[in-house]
């Protein structure tokens, strides 16, 4: 059941009832500290089902088009292929990956805002039409090298949150909007709607209403230069939980209803890309090296339990130049477990964690409380499933985790209910026993 992320030959065990995640870690944190403790995911794929399943319910109005450099693991890409979602490629390789699968061009949507000129004659050759664009170059590149482009204009957002200025935006002005405009109508490049993205940082959902209200104002302006409108891209930002999708939906629906009615023959659709994985994938890391240190090193963050009593500083076998990139630009959203058993009443310590490079930018947490762990304990992450998965850093021969595959059995029932066809995939599920001895030995029939 091992698998690499560029290796699409994985397998899924297909778990019964009498097992759980919890039951898998242990097993390959067992087999891990037999072999060389070398870091792991766990990926439960029926979590990516249920998120589907949610959305269907909740937004089945708006069509799904997954982020793919959020994750471009094989298993994530098949299965969303299979479910029936669109794809957000912004590279090359990403819209080589989704086609092998068979997904049409139709399906996919060119969403770099910095477009390679080789990279958009790719796009060009393999009838992948659909793209965005939020400035005149990149309007002038795309006329120059494919002629059959479908643009949607990025128009930006007012969700700015804390004033967080350095941060890269990306998106037009309303104003701008109308001299994009001629310039397609000079170039002969075809516009087909408006895209805006709300990042999932931001809790004024207010946002969306401007958001809609301007690109309501761009279709009707982009009316007036005889362009035929038929796309809206309300972007990403979904953080996964069904509250949030409702509490979005709550403000979107009523206004979609007025600007973009149904029947208008105006598709809308989405770029989520963490709110399907995120949740599925835990991480587990092992401890390499253990300093103690005084507890006023630690300037905060966490309660000092007392000046006399030490605090440890642990460095993992997995930093920010491995699965966890994505904390050198956001915070960590998943708080450490401990694997081992340990006693209600154990003291807990203030404690920092490092990655291996000994580097300054390698802190994945700065401070928290643990009980004393030593050289050999693991840690486990949940909620790793998002941006985890680039290629490692070549320091110290780090080596890029192994990925587990899972489903239980319930959602492997569901999956198929849902109309799961992809003969390729099925390929893949074996059946795991409860006694979790995972190997391909144990190969299960899906014609069963």
């Amino acid at each position: 059941m091992k698998g690499f992320i560029d290796d699409a030959n994985y397998s899924v065990g297909l778990l019964d009832e009498g097992t759980n995640l919890g039951n898998v870690i242990d097993n390959y944190v067992y087999e891990h500290t037999l072999t060389g403790k070398n870091a792991f995911f766990v990926g439960d794929l029926g979590k990516i089902v249920k998120k589907h399943s949610q959305w269907q319910n909740v937004v089945a109005q708006i069509k799904p088009f997954y982020t793919v450099k959020c994750n471009s693991t094989p298993a994530v890409l098949e299965i969303l292929a299979a479910l029936g979602t669109g794809f957000a490629c912004s590279s090359k390789n990403e819209m080589a990956l989704v086609q092998e699968l068979g997904v049409s061009p139709e399906n996919i949507i060119f969403t770099s805002p910095c477009k390679q000129v080789s990279q958009i004659k790719y796009a060009a050759k393999v009838g992948v039409n659909i793209m965005t664009c939020d400035n005149e170059i990149e309007l002038k590149k795309i006329a120059r090298n494919h002629p059959n482009a479908k643009v949607l204009l990025h128009i930006a957002t007012e969700d700015n949150i804390g004033g967080e200025d350095g941060n890269m935006k990306f998106g037009t002005t309303l104003k701008n909007c109308r001299h994009l405009l001629e310039c397609a109508k000079e170039l002969d490049v075809q516009i087909i709607g408006v895209k805006f993205h709300v990042s999932s940082a931001c809790k004024e959902y207010q946002v969306y209403v401007h958001a809609l209200s301007d690109a309501r104002c761009v279709f009707d302006m982009a009316g007036e230069f005889g362009f035929t409108m038929n796309m809206l891209d309300i972007g990403g930002g979904f953080t996964g939980t069904e509250i949030q999708l409702e509490e979005v939906n709550h403000v979107i629906s009523p206004l979609l209803d007025i600007y973009f009615p149904e029947g208008s023959g105006i598709q809308i659709i989405s770029e989520p890309g963490s709110y399907y994985v995120s949740s599925a994938f835990t991480l587990a890391v092992n401890i390499i090296a253990k300093k103690v240190v005084e507890n006023d090193k630690f300037s905060s963050g966490v309660e000092k339990n007392g000046s006399d009593e030490p605090a440890f500083v642990y460095y993992m076998n997995d930093g920010v130049y491995g699965s966890f990139a994505s904390k050198l630009s956001e915070d960590l959203n998943t708080i450490p477990e401990v694997h081992k058993k340990y006693k209600e009443d154990e003291p807990l310590f203030t404690s920092s964690l490092w990655g291996p490079s000994c580097d300054e930018l390698d802190q994945i947490v700065e401070s928290c409380l643990l009980p004393e762990l030593n050289v050999g304990d693991w840690l486990i992450f949940d909620n790793m499933g998002a941006d985890s998965f680039h290629e490692p850093s070549a320091f110290n021969d780090f080596q890029r985790p192994a990925i587990y595959f899972m489903m239980s059995f319930s959602d492997w029932y569901e999956m198929q209910d849902a109309g799961i066809t992809s003969d390729a995939m099925m390929k893949n599920f074996f059946f795991a026993p409860s006694c979790i001895q995972l190997s391909q030995e144990d190969s299960f029939s899906t014609e069963a």
